[in-house]
């Protein structure tokens, strides 16, 4: 840990840096999951889940500079490399051999699914650490997630709704 002034003790500080880490690498994860979609996407919906991939893509890596930026405030590093991320995250497997537009939908939606969870569960905890401005970035985070979780499900309602 890297020496602040910020009124947390260095146990409370470590503890929210291994944190703020492991969601980093998520975060990172899903960017990579949402350009993945992005460039592959194929069907009759190709334009309008091209450009909401991407856009998934552009709100997801604004958030990794924030996280990396709390990380580095409370006296930590921040560890966004790809051999890190590969380690580290927490989100399934994106299926490499899909092109089907609904295949993509499927499969970012489950990885939203699974970050928007685990980024909940991460506010509770800040809390607890007594960091509320940790825990809101995690809010903020969370209402991101849920949003475009909410944005992509939507294309599974042709043919019904998610499960």
């Amino acid at each position: 840990m890297n020496p602040t002034k910020i009124d947390l003790t260095p146990d409370h500080r470590e503890q929210l840096c291994m944190l703020l880490n492991a969601r980093l690498a998520d975060i990172i994860d899903l960017t990579l999951q949402a350009k993945q979609a992005h460039w592959n996407v194929k069907g009759p919906h190709f334009i309008s889940l091209h450009k909401l991939f991407d856009e998934v893509y552009e709100q997801f890596a604004g958030l990794t500079d924030d996280v990396a930026e709390r990380l580095v405030a409370l006296g930590g590093n921040a560890e966004g490399l790809l051999q890190i991320v590969s380690k580290r995250t927490t989100l399934p497997a994106y299926p490499l051999k899909i092109h089907d537009g609904k295949a993509h939908v499927d499969a970012l939606s489950s990885a939203l699914a699974v970050f928007g969870k685990t980024i909940r569960q991460d506010i509770n905890r800040a809390d607890e650490l007594g960091d509320a401005d940790t825990a809101d970035l995690f809010t903020q985070i969370s209402r991101t997630s849920d949003k475009y979780l909410w944005f992509v499900e939507a294309h599974l309602y042709s043919e019904g709704p998610a499960k």
